[in-house]
């Protein structure tokens, strides 16, 4: 391993210059809701490594790796006030300055975490090709492994990252090249029933221009930009991929085709992230808000198949659009259509 100098000359920061300061007995770094990324060095393959301590206080802090730049990356971190608990740990890639923790959440993304509180402990990512593992603490055993990486195996920037409470690294290092793994890939989940296999997406738009609108008009349809964006086998299609909120236009159309053989009732369940409002050949039949902590302070808006529609489809083809619209955590949506 080779260790880093945590010196500013060192990194490019998307945030505020970390701090030098003296925590639990040591020289270290303050960092406060930044992204840094170490000039120079980019690894498609390796090993990286830190030691950093943290507080009882709300906070995600972590690595980040194969990093495009400060918006498209690869991302491991902990959340300090959820010791103990299934997502004590995330694994979560960002596209176009999402990170998607809403989308890619329970096995396979999440650990259930023991580290400890104002404590210096170490947190180290192996990765290599699709692969990756994810060591807290114990550094002889994985907390978590993933198969199947979501971003493509390009070479990237290393670094780490800190949100909410502030946290203290006291060192940083990384291993270029061959990455021995300790377990082997875990298998993938399987594919879910009935999704839409792929959506044709629009360039984002600022979610009021969708007020009060129960029907959609060529007005809102016409002289948009369209994109093909295929689905995930659990259905799940990923709308940061396709771009970022930028300048409010938080919004885009999501549509495709459904037909069928006769007039009938299809049910459609499906999921999204943070609103939707659904269409069916024009006509509004859906508004929901998934966003987070928008029914509690507990409430994280992860993506599910959590809701059901009874669409009255009509004989040959039928246009579905979902609107869906983000704020935080998650740009996304997912359906399945029964045959």
């Amino acid at each position: 391993m080779e260790a880093l100098p945590l010196d500013s000359t060192a990194w490019a920061w998307e945030g505020p210059t970390p701090v030098v300061t003296e925590h639990l007995g040591r020289e270290c770094v303050r960092v406060e809701n930044a992204v840094g990324i170490v000039t120079g060095p980019e690894l498609l393959d390796g090993v990286v490594e830190l030691e950093l301590a943290v507080g009882r206080e709300r906070g995600f802090h972590g690595v980040v790796w194969r990093a495009a730049d400060h918006e498209n990356l690869e991302s491991f971190f902990v959340r300090p006030h959820q010791v103990g608990n299934p997502d004590a740990g995330q694994y979560a890639p960002a596209f176009n300055g999402i990170t998607g923790f809403q989308l890619y959440h329970g096995p396979g993304y999440w650990a259930p975490l023991s580290f400890p509180i104002d404590e210096w402990f170490r947190v180290r990512v192996a990765f290599a090709g699709a692969r990756a593992e994810f060591y807290v603490g114990d550094l002889d055993e994985p907390a978590l492994a993933v198969g199947e990486l979501e971003r493509p195996p390009l070479p990237g920037g290393v670094g780490l990252f800190t949100s909410l409470a502030p946290v203290h690294v006291s060192s940083f290092a990384l291993h270029a090249g061959d990455v021995t793994f300790r377990h082997p890939a875990p298998a993938p989940a399987g594919p879910v029933a009935g999704i839409v296999p792929a959506w044709s997406v629009s360039e984002p738009f600022a979610e009021d221009a969708l007020a009060g609108v129960t029907m959609l008009d060529d007005r809102l349809l016409a002289d948009r930009t369209w994109s093909e964006l295929a689905s995930r086998p659990s259905g799940l299609v990923d709308l940061a991929r396709h771009s970022g909120v930028k300048d409010g236009r938080n919004t885009v159309f999501a549509r495709t085709v459904v037909r069928s053989d006769a007039e009938r009732t299809a049910e459609l369940a499906f999921g999204f992230s943070d609103r939707v409002a659904v269409y069916l050949n024009r006509r509004l039949l859906y508004r929901g808000d998934d966003a987070y902590r928008s029914r509690d302070y507990r409430f994280l808006g992860s993506i599910g198949y959590f809701d059901r529609l009874y669409l009255p489809l009509r004989r040959g083809e039928n246009e579905l659009v979902l609107a869906v619209s983000e704020d935080l955590g998650g740009w996304g949506a997912q359906a399945t259509l029964d045959a």
